[in-house]
């Protein structure tokens, strides 16, 4: 077996760490995103083993641990952008995370690869797309374990509540300028129905990786004991952020399952923050997303779900929205325009 040296990335791609590897495993294997050219780096990879404290006991890392990686690339990335020429400088806040698949479970001593491109620009947000490889260092073999789309945008950093203009990006080809258009106003639209669903604004925060970790820990609680089994994360829908998390809060994560196919279950998580002291402020909602989790047998494969039974209204009503976007993503994976039962 060869020596092993440090990791070096493919042209474009400036490592943020390094580590040792094999050479034939380089990151230059990173996945392609076909995203615009432009004159700063528009592309970068970060990549750590997994340990551990990283993963449940059946051995597979949580998702949280990923997603926590997947939003320190993307801010990376984007306050690097946004800080690319002469102005004020600014960090880069998450303001939404698109829909997340989990495409395959990765393990307690394989290396994560997470590549993160910026493919959008608007007049104030960014958009980052994030590939997330996994790899097994005594054999070199790489899979797609992750794929994600985040939006940020740019905050001042002599007043974060001001929102910055973020440079342009130069496209190679006209059509991927309007593809990301058409990706941003759908965005946009999903923003606004989620605005109108629960009277809450959705804003940019700033390391939201801490929390977003701990939603999906909180999933997986609902899940495993649901299910009694090893559970896995299998996607997560749009993180919307809903108000600042601010210094001295004490937050609340709580999470509740919505809908359970044959296969896997929708646990809602929601994230209040209560600002213990400031007794002039009141509890308030910062975050909300719907997790999927799936069942597993020891062996890896998929098992059947304990169903759900609603019994409240309420809990019947979130049955039949959380069935809806089942059969939207399902009629999604499938091509279909329309849902399909």
């Amino acid at each position: 077996m060869a020596r092993p040296g440090l990791i070096h990335s493919s042209p474009g791609l400036p490592d943020t760490c390094a580590l040792l590897q094999p050479p034939a495993a380089s990151a230059s294997a990173a996945p392609n995103m076909s995203g615009p050219d432009v004159e700063t780096p528009s592309a970068i990879q970060i990549c750590r083993i997994m340990r551990p404290d990283d993963a449940n006991v059946a051995g597979n890392v949580h998702g949280g641990t990923i997603l926590k990686m997947i939003e320190e690339a993307g801010a990376i990335i984007s306050t690097r952008h946004c800080n690319s020429q002469n102005g004020e400088r600014c960090v880069a806040a998450l303001a939404r995370v698109e829909r997340t698949d989990f495409l395959s479970p990765m393990c307690i001593g394989e290396v994560a690869h997470v590549s993160a491109e910026i493919t959008y620009t608007s007049k104030h947000s960014v958009e980052v797309q994030v590939n997330v490889m996994s790899e097994n260092i005594l054999t070199g073999a790489k899979k797609l374990t992750n794929k994600a789309t985040l939006w940020y945008v740019p905050l001042s950093l002599k007043n974060v509540d001001k929102v910055l203009e973020v440079p342009p990006v130069v496209y190679s080809r006209q059509e991927q300028e309007e593809e990301g258009r058409k990706r941003y106003e759908a965005q946009k639209l999903e923003r606004m129905e989620t605005k109108w669903r629960n009277g809450d604004i959705v804003q940019p925060v700033l390391n939201p990786g801490v929390t977003m970790k701990l939603m999906d820990e909180v999933a997986g609680i609902v899940a495993a004991r649901h299910c009694k089994t090893n559970i896995v994360t299998a996607s997560v829908d749009a993180i919307n952020f809903h108000d600042k998390i601010r210094k001295g809060c004490v937050i609340t994560i709580s999470g509740r399952m919505t809908f359970t196919s044959n296969k896997s279950m929708e646990i809602e998580v929601l994230v209040d923050a209560d600002p213990v002291v400031d007794s002039s402020q009141k509890r308030y909602r910062a975050a909300s997303a719907f997790f999927t989790y799936v069942s597993l047998s020891q062996e890896g494969r998929s098992l059947p779900v304990p169903q759900l039974v609603p019994e409240t209204e309420d809990e019947k009503k979130r049955f039949e929205e959380g069935k809806g976007r089942y059969l939207q993503m399902k009629a999604k994976r499938q091509g279909h325009t329309e849902p399909q039962p």
